[in-house]
């Protein structure tokens, strides 16, 4: 059974943007001080980033392949027409969690966990959403 955000997520609404930023941010770091997500990879191994034409564009030129080349191998369009991975875990994830493309890896994973951004209010409900994925935002 999962467990029931709503309260806190109705006590966090209330909060001024700019302290609940802040605290978020803290905790952000605070967790990353103790979290190694070499050890995890679970984001890699189980969510699927939107990538945009210049994701695409970045990754096919760290490829040095044909961005058409690289929408073909890699890339489907899902439901709400985005391109995502044809599979998961990540094509790009190695046996050791490293990430081959990390330099140039799409936005979506560069903001992952999405727990420093500002404004943090607006996306309340994509941090409870990945608290199954990832240890951090538990």
């Amino acid at each position: 059974m999962k467990p029931d955000y709503s309260a806190t997520l109705k006590k966090l609404r209330k909060l001024n943007t700019k302290k609940l930023d802040s605290l978020f941010h803290e905790l952000h770091d605070q967790a990353f001080e103790h979290i190694d997500c070499l050890e995890c990879a679970n984001c890699c191994k189980s969510l699927g980033p939107r990538l945009s034409d210049i994701d695409i564009k970045r990754l096919a030129t760290h490829l040095k392949i044909k961005e058409s080349d690289f929408i073909t191998e890699y890339l489907r369009i899902d439901e709400d027409k985005d391109y995502v991975f044809k599979s998961m875990p990540c094509p790009f994830l190695m046996d050791d969690n490293y990430c081959i493309v990390y330099k140039s890896r799409p936005k979506a994973c560069r903001e992952y966990t999405h727990t420093n951004q500002k404004n943090i209010k607006s996306i309340l409900s994509t941090c409870v959403k990945n608290i199954p994925t990832c240890p951090v935002v538990e």
